[in-house]
């Protein structure tokens, strides 16, 4: 089951999400929600995929879609057109897949589940120079091992497994150090700042802040 966030201009106060793409809704994936506005970039933390409603302004679609694109964000975009549309898409969209209002439940699902089929991994995971193996619990910058701890390890392998995507400190919280735990946000802000460290001054910034919001990996 994959987690789509539904970007549209449709969705206003007491319009639910279900009610913009109903064959989107009646898919077994987690559905979420978010306006076609900068917001989205955030909301897109927890996606796995982000549909994009292009249907009605077209114009605003796109500036969506190269939004996340100049972001950084590497998630796979759906966008949803009409027929009429289809003359104004280009490959300066930055889309990985676009498909037509009309289409049903099968086919959107066809769609979403091509867009996250990836080769079996070999448990080498590589970004910015960031060589990591899982299964030797390793960490290498370009030819420099890099001496981390257990957390340290998890959270930078997290960060690196999701390029350009924007995490709040909840949120890393949450799926690094695990719901039960007791400590509060502070901690991220001190492993962010040790894996910094060890970094080295020269590739510090691969870890962005985005203020007010969190943090995220800028290969």
């Amino acid at each position: 089951m994959a987690a789509l966030l539904v970007v549209s201009n449709e969705l206003t106060e007491g319009v639910r999400p279900e009610a913009i793409l109903p064959a989107v809704a009646l898919l077994s994936h987690e559905l979420r929600s978010a306006p076609a506005d900068t917001s989205a970039l955030t909301e897109s933390a927890k996606a796995d995929v982000v549909v994009i409603d292009g249907r009605t302004q077209l114009a605003n679609a796109r500036m969506i879609c190269q939004l996340f694109v100049s972001s950084g964000i590497t998630l796979p975009l759906l966008l949803v057109v009409t027929e009429g549309g289809l003359a104004a898409i280009s490959g300066d969209w930055g889309i990985a897949d676009l498909i037509l209002d009309g289409a049903g439940p099968a086919e959107f699902d066809a769609r979403i589940r091509l867009m996250l089929s990836t080769n079996p991994s070999d448990g080498l995971i590589q970004g910015g120079g960031i060589l990591i193996d899982e299964a030797a619990y390793s960490a290498r910058l370009g030819e420099l091992p890099l001496d981390l701890t257990y957390t340290e390890f998890e959270l930078l392998k997290y960060l690196v497994m999701h390029p350009g995507r924007v995490f709040s400190r909840e949120h890393l919280l949450a799926d690094v150090w695990g719901y039960d735990y007791f400590g509060g946000t502070r901690t991220v802000d001190v492993h962010i700042r040790r894996l910094r460290a060890k970094l080295g001054p020269e590739h510090e910034a691969l870890i962005g802040t985005v203020r007010n919001v969190g943090y995220r990996f800028s290969p």
